[in-house]
């Protein structure tokens, strides 16, 4: 005998008295006239049809609708009661049968229980669709609008934010045998610009087909309704390959950003991976860059914008006030929309970054509103890979080493191109005495992102376990790469401090402390040497010897 799950709702729905009862339309007659992109998918509600590039999928009519309605709420999590009472109209359901729609609806969209790339299941509360969503709005005069019409007909809705376009990039070695490799380029780069934050990125089947033709790029923002188009070329010419690359403004076909890689042959496959994730790394910045330009140009900037705004100042981040401001503006952010996920975590990231670079006293109250954000965030998004890195890093920043390592693996799991996190990792191995052990974890950083818009704390990082091994000489060096990358991170300044006052130069040591001083004038030695980072026997051993050349250098020590 099948035993039947009867929700609360759906007991109401079926009361004779109409007190209480909350009664939703029909999925068909509430849905429609709009039609929903995400990866290579298009659903249009309207004429309830799933399409894959030019491929019609097959769905079950039910599962049309549980697709459909998890799609149009994807703001937040869906109780089990009102997707019985959306779809089936507060009818008696069984687990099993919700289940199994479930699970098609996972199947015809390339999902799975396991990956739950698109639909997810949050435990005991739920079901969200999390997967990045263009929504396009049809006109009542045409049925359908396809991303390939080549009719000139524009959506009748904005251009979504972080929008962007992969063309299949050119092959211009004149060998068939390269195309594999090219079209590799393309797909990777596709997939990993779908993990930043707030992006939508149109599919590779729908990408693919521009290949090989010459398009005109304005047209192809019309079409696909995007703001941002990336195109590119390969060459190879016997031992070097050279990928050029440039990001190009959909609207004025105006180009934002070029880039030129030009490397030694020596594994195809690792090669590829190392440019996808150099592209990944440079781009994420500069598209954040660009959005919260646009965004400073909104009148009433709405939760998205704001977070832009605020994460593009949190990559510029170098003093206390620079933190305090973006930090400000997450809260705006989270103002407006108290489900916003990317906002939650940069309120926490901006905590951390304040925490590991001693930029407050009050690390106590910072690190528990950081983690509470944080687990508010992760259970509705368990697997947000910046959330588990910024989760990471305060487990490294206070003592918990072991559980910092073990999240920043988690990190890489989601995102392989997550080069903070190999830095986070070469932090931890300073904090627990391993200092010699750094340079080869923040190189492996500076392997996915040479250019990183943190490259800066990387170096400092390096320039810190230096000093813990008493490479001094080697610590000043790393200490000053880091100033050339950025003047604003106080604690660089600080470090080189000490450098320079245990090799001797008092008077270049006390510059170096004044430098610093005018960026976080409230930086002492009692705060570096009270920081819970960590009770490692070594680390605080060799800490004391660090303090004693910020004391020589004339920061003052409370």
């Amino acid at each position: 005998m099948q035993l039947t799950f009867l929700s609360p709702l759906a007991y109401l729905s079926r009361c004779p008295s109409s007190a209480g009862r909350r009664r939703l339309p029909a999925p068909a007659r509430r849905f429609g006239k709009l039609r929903y992109l995400f990866e290579d998918y298009a659903l249009d509600a309207d004429l309830r049809e799933l399409h894959r590039g030019q491929v019609t999928v097959p769905v079950p009519p039910k599962v049309f609708d549980l697709i459909e309605y998890l799609i149009r709420e994807r703001n937040r999590v869906v109780s089990k009661d009102e997707l019985i009472d959306a779809v089936w109209s507060g009818r008696i359901v069984s687990e099993a049968a919700i289940t199994t729609r479930l699970n098609v609806a996972r199947s015809v969209l390339g999902d799975s229980g396991d990956e739950q790339r698109l639909i997810r299941t949050v435990p005991r509360k739920g079901f969200r669709f999390v997967g990045a969503v263009q929504e396009m709005h049809k006109s009542p005069a045409t049925w359908a609008l396809s991303v390939r019409s080549r009719d000139n007909t524009t959506p009748a809705t904005s251009l979504p934010r972080l929008s962007i376009v992969v063309l299949p990039f050119a092959n211009l070695s004149g060998d068939p045998e390269q195309e594999h490799f090219v079209d590799g380029v393309t797909e990777s780069l596709t997939t990993d610009l779908s993990r930043i934050s707030g992006s939508f990125v149109i599919g590779r089947h729908t990408a693919f087909t521009y290949k090989g033709n010459a398009f005109d790029l304005k047209q192809i923002g019309r079409d696909l309704n995007v703001r941002y188009i990336l195109e590119g070329s390969v060459q190879r010419r016997d031992t070097r390959l050279r990928v050029n690359v440039q990001l190009v403004d959909a609207e004025t076909a105006g180009h934002l950003w070029a880039e030129r890689f030009d490397k030694p042959i020596v594994d195809l496959f690792d090669l590829q991976d190392e440019i996808v994730s150099r592209l990944a790394n440079t781009l994420n910045s500069r598209l954040t860059d660009e959005e919260a330009r646009r965004s400073e140009q909104s009148p009433h900037p709405d939760s998205m914008e704001l977070y832009f705004r605020a994460k593009a100042l949190l990559n510029k981040a170098g003093t206390p006030e620079h933190l305090a401001r973006a930090k400000s503006i997450f809260e705006q952010a989270l103002a407006l929309d108290p489900q916003n996920i990317e906002a939650m975590v940069g309120t926490a990231a901006a905590d951390w970054m304040g925490i590991a670079a001693f930029m407050s006293d009050d690390r106590i109250a910072l690190l528990a509103t950081a983690e509470a954000a944080l687990a508010k965030a992760l259970s509705v998004a368990p697997n947000h890979a910046f959330a588990h890195l910024v989760l990471g890093g305060l487990f490294i920043s206070t003592n918990r080493a072991l559980r910092g390592i073990a999240e920043c693996e988690r990190a890489l799991e989601l995102d392989r191109n997550s080069a903070e996190a190999h830095a986070q990792i070469g932090l931890a191995k300073y904090v627990t005495g391993r200092g010699e052990e750094t340079e080869a974890h923040i190189n492996e950083a500076f392997r996915l992102s040479p250019r990183d818009i943190f490259a800066h704390r990387w170096l400092a990082i390096v320039g810190m376990s230096k000093l813990q091994i008493a490479a001094d000489a080697e610590a000043h060096a790393w200490f000053l790469r880091s100033i050339e990358s950025n003047r604003n991170y106080p604690l660089t300044h600080f470090g080189l401090s000490a450098a320079l006052a245990l090799l001797g130069l008092p008077d270049q040591a006390n510059a170096a402390a004044r430098a610093g001083l005018a960026l976080d004038p409230g930086f002492t030695v009692r705060r570096y040497a009270d920081g819970p980072w960590t009770d490692n026997p070594t680390y605080l051993a060799k800490r004391q010897r660090v303090c004693q050349g910020m004391r020589l250098a004339g920061i003052p020590d409370c």
